[in-house]
């Protein structure tokens, strides 16, 4: 009777050992959003049995409804589940934190040394190895949450192409996806009695971060900046680069392109989420206070979109419609997630050397399954600090 909620309450993992995953995580976890999302599950889902499949496809569905980071949502969702408010905070603070300590280290010896011509050659060979990384995830997730289900097979294509075509992911298909699923397999009594009720969507207020007492006015303006990008872009960090880009180095001028292109080359070659760019360009701005300010209130509005609908995505997350709503917003996710693999390597595969290293990245983990991603990560880096000069010297 009472035990899917006793097993809930009784979870097989203690909060700090999901903190300190976390935090591992956030420390090696290369590969942007698609290959932190399946590290997720394969870890905590398929190996250590901590997460159900329920509870993580209920998570990944909320990081996708929801503005914000998707990798970082899902982490905060997990922790959530079994340890609930405290849980999700020192998870999302445990997976964010070395990623940004990272990238502010980066900050200062950008400033202190004059940029950072290094990075060029080390990204040549990162970003190709990323592709590789990141579809061998898509993959794993498109099997496992897709399967050979004609429906969700239909929506995946669609979100796939519409994200290939447009670069961005569109947030209101994935609620259209889920509303879908719900009608055509578990259809309310209202809907077939011809009544319809409107679909509410949850809109949070605008926030402000919490000035460090340096450039108020800066810091103001960062706050309120780095506040509406967290809070009204949705996807992966690569949907929020173009909205980072139009706000710091043509409205505010607070970066050339030069620079703007180096710190989201900061934000990849680093673990963690991609997002976590917006504390190197903070840093570059107003120093560690504009750093903090801008981490803060990029990452504080994806914190409360995720705590504030969790506890009804529990309460009702066992209901068909809800499970049929759930399936629907996944496939469209991962579809979204699978196009973006395509829209990153248009970006990082730029000759036959890279498309070669992507190749041989996705081959070693296909056969190589346990094989850690860091491993591939650092041998990319040190192939193209070799490679790229020989090949752009010529």
């Amino acid at each position: 009777m009472q035990s899917s909620e006793h097993q809930s309450a009784l979870p097989g993992y203690t909060l700090w050992q999901m903190v300190l995953y976390m935090l591992r995580l956030g420390t090696l976890g290369f590969g942007g959003p698609v290959a932190l999302v399946g590290y997720m599950h394969r870890d905590l889902v398929e190996r250590r049995n901590w997460i159900t499949e329920a509870d993580y496809k209920e998570g990944l569905a909320l990081a996708q409804l929801a503005p914000g980071p998707l990798a970082a949502q899902l982490g905060i969702y997990l922790g959530y589940v079994h340890y609930r408010i405290l849980g999700a905070t020192l998870a999302g603070l445990a997976f964010v934190m070395p990623s940004f300590v990272m990238v502010v280290a980066l900050g200062w010896a950008y400033q202190r040394f004059g940029g950072l011509s290094w990075m060029q050659a080390v990204f040549y060979g990162v970003g190709a190895a990323v592709i590789g990384i990141i579809a061998i995830s898509a993959r794993k997730l498109t099997i496992k949450s897709v399967g050979r289900d004609k429906l969700l097979w239909a929506i995946y294509l669609l979100l796939a192409l519409v994200t290939v075509l447009t670069e961005t992911e569109e947030a209101w298909l994935f609620v259209a996806s889920g509303v879908l699923v719900w009608l055509l397999r578990a259809p309310p009594k209202w809907a077939s009695s011809g009544k319809m009720n409107g679909v509410a969507l949850l809109e949070m207020p605008a926030l402000t971060a919490p000035l460090a007492g340096m450039d108020v006015g800066l810091l103001s303006q960062i706050a309120m900046f780095f506040a509406k990008a967290g809070a009204f872009v949705f996807g992966s960090g690569l949907a929020i680069v173009p909205f980072l880009h139009a706000g710091v180095v043509n409205e505010h001028h607070w970066l050339t392109d030069k620079q703007f292109v180096d710190a989201v080359a900061v934000a990849m070659i680093t673990p963690g989420p991609v997002v976590i760019t917006v504390g190197f360009i903070g840093y570059l701005v107003a120093g560690f206070p504009g750093a903090g300010v801008a981490a803060l209130a990029t990452f504080l509005p994806c914190y409360l979109f995720t705590i504030l609908p969790a506890p009804y995505f529990k309460k009702f997350g066992k209901l068909p419609g809800v499970i049929a709503f759930v399936d629907g917003i996944t496939a469209a996710a991962i579809g979204a997630i699978t196009g973006s693999v395509i829209v990153i390597a248009q970006r990082s595969i730029v000759d036959i050397p890279t498309a070669l290293l992507a190749l041989a990245s996705a081959a070693l983990l296909w056969k190589y399954t346990k094989l850690p991603e860091p491993v591939i990560v650092g041998g990319a880096a040190l192939l193209g600090l070799v490679a790229f000069p020989l090949i752009h010297s010529a």
